[in-house]
């Protein structure tokens, strides 16, 4: 009796001991959407195989991939390994992880290594045509914003240092924080949303900024030479922020680091900016022709951007959630708040409140897109972009309905003004000279 249970007792440890093995042959995959890929596993089996086991394959995120697994192949006692291939299909954009485990009765009895899949986008000539077109009216932006710099202005509102120097703090700063704790608070899992608002938050204010600083009756002076100044100063602030909070960001979430893409497109758009310069200076005519066109075009390029990008990357608002819409809405609207807070405590002018506010608010996610084109590497550059997009989305609501309660207060305003005028009129004190006075008596 004693001899029988030492014997099951060693066929059980003899079984335990001949555990299963599982492995990937591969720990990183490519795939394009739409594209299918294999990847090769093999199984050792135990010596005594259980009845009932599966072979299950996970995702972390099912929206991303298919995974088509083969069926079990019965195993002969001279071949105790079974070498087959899993299929994957790419579904959307994005990254996720595919794990192999071993089911019995008793539970996962073998786990494969962790299995990197990135799924890119097929090559297409309109995203060509895309990243060459924005390259060019980027750089012709440059070179109209190079011949717009009016210094006589900037030197003005220096002489008042105290709105600029605000707006630099809110501007370059405050909102870079903001959009890096926006990132940490809704993406904390998500490094390439992290780097989408935070490439936003350092962008310089947009030349829509000048617009809404005009309809809602803001220092236009001041805001023309915030503009500028933030231009200029993006070309030390942005590759700062990069290789700082940014480098940060990237490197927690195994994302290379841009260093030479951002020293090119600093360098780079440098060149058209003095090419702006030298027009100002020797062809003054010229020059006069294209500051008419400045506004105007810059206005059109950030539409352009941004409704190109819509089109090319339609497919980029499956990405979009209440995370996306809400980091969409807080950046530029606490940008807003940030700047109107700060002036009013500083008790500046209702009017430079305005612009400041306006300024520090509105991002040039024109730039940001543009940056985020050119530094990033595929599926980063796409996933990213997304960021952006919903910030140009969101920025102009709170302006326009500022806008609108404008209008209607000075419509109200005008009545009041013009009926006070009719009161006024109806009441002016009648005189009677001497000779009517006579005839009365």
């Amino acid at each position: 009796m004693i001899r029988k249970i030492l014997f099951g007792f060693f066929l059980i440890c003899l079984v335990n001991g001949q555990e299963w093995s599982l492995k990937l042959n591969r720990t990183e995959i490519k795939i394009k959407i739409d594209d299918t890929k294999e990847a090769t596993f093999n199984i050792s089996f135990p010596k005594i195989i259980p009845e009932k086991w599966k072979l299950i394959a996970n995702t972390s995120d099912e929206d991303l991939v298919s995974i088509e697994v083969p069926e079990f192949k019965n195993i002969t006692k001279e071949n105790i390994v079974w070498n087959e291939r899993i299929k994957i299909k790419g579904l959307n954009l994005g990254k996720t992880k595919i794990t192999l485990n071993v089911i019995t009765n008793e539970g996962i009895s073998a786990s494969s290594e962790t299995l990197l899949v990135t799924i890119i986008r097929p090559e297409r000539l309109i995203d060509t045509i895309f990243v060459i077109s924005v390259a060019t009216l980027v750089s012709i932006l440059y070179i109209n914003f190079g011949c717009a710099i009016d210094w006589q202005i900037i030197c003005e509102t220096m002489k008042k240092p105290i709105g600029p120097l605000i707006g630099g703090v809110c501007q370059f700063i405050i909102m870079p924080l903001i959009a890096f704790g926006i990132g940490q608070i809704l993406f904390p899992n998500n490094p390439e949303m992290q780097i989408g608002i935070f490439f936003t938050g350092i962008s310089p204010s947009g030349g829509a900024s000048n617009m809404w600083t005009l309809l809602l009756g803001g220092n236009l002076n001041l805001s023309i030479a915030m503009t500028a100044l933030s231009t200029l100063a993006a070309f030390v602030t942005i590759p700062l922020w990069v290789f700082t909070l940014g480098k940060y960001i990237l490197e927690k979430g195994k994302l290379r680091v841009p260093y030479r893409n951002i020293s090119t497109m600093a360098i780079g758009l440098i060149i058209p900016l003095g090419i702006g310069f030298l027009i100002q200076k020797k062809y003054p005519k010229l020059c006069k022709t294209m500051v008419r066109i400045t506004k105007t075009f810059s206005s059109i390029l950030i539409l352009f951007i941004v409704i190109f990008a819509i089109i090319t990357n339609f497919y980029l608002f499956k990405l979009f959630s209440w995370r996306i819409v809400l980091a969409g809405m807080g950046l530029p609207w606490l940008g807003f708040m940030c700047g109107l807070i700060a002036m009013t405590l500083f008790k500046q002018p209702v009017t430079d409140i305005k612009a400041i506010a306006i300024e520090t608010g509105i991002q040039n996610t024109g730039i940001a897109i543009f940056l985020l084109k050119f530094s990033m590497s595929q599926p980063e550059a796409d996933l990213t972009t997304v960021i952006p997009v919903s910030v140009a989305v969101m920025t102009p609501l709170p302006l326009l309905i500022g806008w609108i309660i404008k209008i209607v207060v000075d419509k109200k305003k005008k009545k009041l003004n013009g009926s006070s005028e009719i009161f006024e009129t109806d009441h002016v004190p009648v005189t009677i000279n001497s000779k009517e006075k006579s005839l009365q008596n």
